[in-house]
């Protein structure tokens, strides 16, 4: 959490330390380092394209059932199909599972990529660096995750973060390692903006965009001029390139807390109560309506995490089993609550004329097992699983892939992590030839030499 207090060296003539307004934790995107600040100089913030362009990454955190959602099989054996019929949707090309009813409505706007897949270890926090920076992590090395990514290339359009992760990051998912929801090697300059709130409940409110309660209004008006509070203890170091990085940080801080915008944006109660009953009053349907606040307000990337861990939840991850989630379980509790989400917010761009510049990518670590478990459900199986994308140039009502009989591997166009978060970079314009500043300073391309998007759905 973004602190403005706390206990400091350095003390200004009204006894309040430098450090106190330069403690920065989870709101990362005013943590620069002056590594940060080189790299922002030579790259410079915006790469072209269409500044209007925005993305909502809606990450379903335990894998949904390709063979139960997106990918049916009813021709298979039963221990293959699953216990769910498919249904006709408004593409004549595309029928899906009918615990998604509203989706099949919809068919039309969004295309489906039934042909993904991994070699890397089958848990969930491999498939979450990939599906989300591109790359799994290896040697020490931390890739961005794309919203983080982009802010670096475009910075922001307005007071508010350019990447916000709703509701909260990924928590445990067994694997014990990073989930690739931060900056990584760029540095926490460029780390999202995490909501870290329930949106669905009644006293929502959002932390950070608020000063501390032993910091008033007044008080941190003052500290918009650090420059000319500090005794001659300090002096020297005001002419550094870090003093002015310090400053830079706490103008930005002090830009959000008070900025009416991104008051407004957050604020869910100014919407009609019909539309947030649209979207349904669940966590995962009031994120969905606040990504699209945001992204109506200015913001490049948000992040819609559907759960956040998967021990002790209602989740996608249905192996059967306590403390995982049945089949029945996603059926009755998951499917709804998502079904009634996604279709409200695709509805709600589409009728805003958002729809065009917003690619809505939904996305999952891997897919599950063909063939049922002893306990009723489907493991991890990360060799076959669905994806799949609406607006931001994404033509609807398309398939692209194909997988074999029993939606264990891909039979055409296979399609890997890569080329999901190169799409996605596509779809915001950015030039896939792009460099990152690396560790060391040394050069790092945006995404592996020859990976293309999935330029079927354009």
């Amino acid at each position: 959490m973004f602190k403005i207090t706390g206990n400091g060296s350095i003390t200004t003539c009204d006894g309040i330390t430098r450090r106190d307004f330069l403690q920065v934790g989870t709101l990362g995107a005013i943590g620069f380092s002056l590594a940060n600040l080189s790299a922002l100089k030579a790259v410079g913030a915006l790469k072209g394209g269409n500044d209007e362009k925005a993305c909502i990454m809606i990450f379903n955190l335990g894998a949904p059932s390709q063979l139960d959602t997106w990918d049916m099989k009813p021709d298979a054996p039963r221990e293959i199909r699953g216990p769910f019929k498919p249904i006709k949707t408004k593409s004549a090309d595309i029928q899906i599972s009918e615990i998604f009813p509203r989706h099949a409505k919809l068919a039309d706007k969004f295309s489906l990529v039934r042909s993904c897949y991994h070699t890397a270890a089958a848990v969930h926090d491999t498939g979450h660096q990939m599906l989300q920076t591109g790359r799994l992590f290896t040697g020490g090395i931390n890739t961005p995750h794309a919203g983080c990514a982009t802010e670096f290339l475009r910075g922001r359009k307005t007071e508010l973060p350019a990447h916000v992760i709703l509701p909260e990051p990924m928590g445990p998912t067994g694997g014990n390692m990073p989930h690739g929801q931060d900056a990584g090697f760029l540095g926490k300059a460029y780390d999202p903006f995490v909501l870290n709130a329930d949106p669905s409940k009644k006293d929502f409110k959002v932390p950070d965009l608020l000063p501390p309660s032993d910091i008033g209004e007044a008080r941190l008006e003052r500290r918009r001029s650090l420059r000319q509070v500090v005794d001659g203890q300090v002096k020297s170091f005001e002419a550094t390139e870090s003093a002015k990085l310090m400053d830079a940080n706490f103008a930005s801080a002090y830009r959000l807390m008070t900025s009416t915008k991104a008051r407004e944006a957050f604020d869910l109660t100014r919407e009609p109560e019909k539309m947030r009953e649209r979207y349904g009053m669940t966590r995962f349907g009031q994120c969905c309506l606040l990504a699209r606040r945001l992204v109506e307000a200015g913001v490049r990337f948000v992040t819609i995490n559907t759960f956040i861990t998967v021990f002790d939840e209602i989740t996608w991850d249905i192996h059967g089993s306590k403390p995982f989630t049945s089949i029945e379980g996603m059926r009755d509790i998951v499917a709804p609550m998502y079904d009634q989400g996604y279709s409200a917010l695709l509805e709600d761009l589409f009728d805003r004329g958002m729809l065009d510049n917003t690619m809505v990518a939904c996305l999952s670590e891997f897919g599950r097992t063909p063939k049922i478990n002893p306990a009723g459900g489907r493991d991890h199986w990360p060799q076959c699983w669905t994806t799949y994308f609406a607006g931001g140039g994404v033509t609807g009502g398309r398939v692209v892939g194909k997988s074999d009989d029993i939606g264990a591997y891909p039979a055409e166009r296979p399609v890997k992590p890569s080329e999901v978060v190169a799409t996605i970079y596509h779809g915001l314009g950015l030039d896939l030839k792009t460099e990152l500043p690396g560790p060391s300073g040394r050069p790092f391309p945006l995404v592996d030499f020859g990976t293309q998007p999935i330029m079927e759905l354009f």
